[in-house]
């Protein structure tokens, strides 16, 4: 009887959480415990045991049968519903991982896959009981999404903790004890550091660690420093409806996958979010035809290595075919076979809203096959603007970095993309200064920007980082103060090209999805065109493209068309004609 025990206590771990080898431990302790001379699980009356037994036998018929251990077989619709809120662990009660009102001050940093996990935090913070605020003085608990991929963006995060602790030692006694915490890559990559450096640092939630919040948050309520930076290899949170963080926005970030399997050997991703998985293609749709619902008027579908989507959730896809690569374009890891890719869904999302611009980021340049690159040429509302990250114009650091292509191979890509998607907007990501990079090496890359003369980008210099391939392998030898001067010389080279290539739109019409209000001038409205460039233009009155009578004035959320007077390499300037719709537009542009 001494073992039943045990194995409740066990069972009742089992239901909290996602993983199970914490809890299969715990069985096993419980089991080996038993049996050694003199230890035993605490003894029960005989007749407390009858009890214990029934309630035993009542949970084991009301939990998992063998179908649900079926990949394809069908649970039965009665045993779909679930309580909002699981049992507790052993050690909580329900009661103790509820918010209970207190509010949460949300801070992001780093790029739009953190913009998008801190809306699925807040999401699963709002349903156990927490409310936003957008005050920090108000706030009872600060959560810091974080960024590791440069050294920089992780020294913001210290410095920011340092304010922060001011906040928390001058907290008033009256109030409930202020918690805080530290989200995302940061979390996953510096747990130790952080925890032993910061002691005012209460919880610690890696990138799939998101679920567990509401228990970290409980536990630090007890006074102690919780931390759950366990990666997952299945975690999408594909069920989790991300939370808005702005009622006004006009656009939407949808994430479709998380990981990188590429392994490129100055990135950290890997080794902060884990191996590649993607989203059940059912509940992306589903997400997108939300947002439509709510009148959003622009999705971004993102991932780290978004068009290398695969979907592998439905067995009936997980056929032999194999994944088609840019040509000239090779992997790091074996080539993978079945699911619905990326051009699947691509093509499903565009049909849901004929009004809903559809935009992704950030893709791999070896996953760009043609019938990804046809749907963009069709579909009117797949922007026409492709992000294509080279990080350096030599060959021979193209290798040291593991990318998996040669400058000659990426240069015909280029002019690939040109001839089947004209008028297409491209940007790019650079490094400066990477391991072992000579000046020969660098003046390819300044040739590089000037053959391809893209529209934006995104510069620079080599940060290196622990646990990459580079850091095991490599040296970090180009001095400091050197990585500096290419970075500005690239920086000015970009400038110079990208503003010649978006002179080529003044005298042009553009379709433009207002966003609000220029932030440099109160008489000027700001928006984005098909390419992504910044347009401003003044707010006055225009003719309304579907009532030649009515006079209107441009809101967010309007598609207007603007003739372009102006540009520079990161902004568009013009005069607004008319309001008008995604559709009547390509007649225009």
């Amino acid at each position: 009887m001494h073992h039943l025990q045990c194995i409740l206590r066990a069972q009742r771990s089992l239901r909290w959480g996602r993983s199970a080898s914490g809890s299969w431990l715990l069985l096993r302790t419980c089991r080996a415990r038993s049996s050694l001379p003199g230890t035993a699980c605490p003894s029960a009356e005989g007749q407390q045991e009858d009890g214990v037994q029934k309630h035993f036998s009542s949970r084991l018929a009301t939990g998992p049968t063998f179908q649900h251990f079926l990949r394809s077989a069908t649970v039965p619709q009665e045993e779909l519903a679930s309580p909002d809120v699981e049992d507790p662990p052993p050690y909580l009660t329900v009661d103790e991982l509820l918010g209970r009102q207190r509010k949460v001050y949300l801070e992001t940093y780093g790029c739009q896959m953190n913009v998008n996990d801190t809306e699925i935090a807040w999401s699963i913070l709002q349903k156990s009981g927490y409310l936003r605020t957008s005050n920090l003085q108000e706030a009872d608990v600060i959560l810091l999404v974080t960024c590791s991929i440069r050294e920089k963006a992780e020294q913001t995060i210290w410095n920011r903790l340092h304010q922060l602790k001011v906040l928390k030692t001058k907290r008033p006694h009256s109030r409930v004890p202020l918690k805080i915490g530290i989200l995302g890559c940061m979390a996953e990559r510096l747990k130790e550091e952080i925890l032993s450096r910061e002691k005012m640092v209460d919880i610690l939630a890696g990138p799939d660690a998101y679920r567990d919040l509401p228990r970290l948050l409980a536990v630090a309520d007890s006074g102690q420093q919780a931390c759950n930076v366990l990666l997952s290899l299945d975690e999408t949170y594909a069920d989790v409806m991300p939370v808005q963080t702005s009622p006004s926005a006009t656009s939407a970030f949808v994430s479709i996958m998380r990981g990188c399997d590429n392994m490129c050997s100055y990135c950290i991703v890997p080794f902060t979010r884990g191996r590649e998985r993607s989203r059940p293609v059912a509940t992306i749709l589903e997400e997108v035809r939300k947002l439509s619902g709510q009148g959003l008027k622009e999705v971004t579908l993102l991932g780290q290595n978004v068009n290398s989507f695969r979907d592998i959730s439905e067995v009936q896809f997980n056929n032999a075919v194999s994944t088609n690569l840019s040509r000239g374009f090779s992997t790091n890891y074996k080539t993978k076979q079945g699911g619905l890719r990326f051009a699947h869904l691509l093509d499903q999302v565009s049909r849901i809203d004929p009004e809903m611009r559809i935009r992704f980021t950030s893709p791999h340049p070896k996953d760009f096959p043609d019938e990804v690159l046809q749907l963009i040429r069709e579909r009117d509302n797949i922007c026409k603007q492709i992000h294509l990250p080279a990080q350096s114009g030599s060959s021979r650091v193209l290798e040291a970095m593991r990318r998996g292509y040669s400058r000659e191979a990426y240069v015909e890509l280029i002019h690939h993309i040109r001839e089947f998607i004209p008028g297409v907007s491209l940007s790019s990501d650079f490094i400066a200064g990477f391991c072992g990079e000579t000046e020969e090496d660098h003046l390819q890359t300044v040739s590089l920007l000037q053959e391809v003369q893209y529209n934006m980008g995104f510069l620079f210099s080599y940060s290196m980082r622990q646990k990459t391939r580079a850091y095991h392998r490599l040296k970090d030898d180009v001095p400091e103060e050197v990585k500096l001067r290419r970075l500005e010389e690239l920086i000015t080279v970009f400038r110079e090209e990208a503003t010649k290539a978006n002179k080529n739109s003044v005298g042009r019409t553009q379709l433009v999805l207002v966003e609000g209000l220029s932030k440099r001038s109160a008489t000027d409205l700001c928006g984005r065109n098909d390419g992504n460039l910044k347009v401003i233009f003044p707010d006055v009155e225009m003719e309304d493209g579907t009532n030649s009578e009515l006079r209107v004035r441009a809101q967010p959320g309007d598609y207007v068309l603007v003739k372009i007077t102006s540009a520079s390499s990161q902004t568009l300037k013009g005069h607004v004609l008319c309001r008008t719709t995604l559709k009547d537009a390509s007649a225009y542009c």
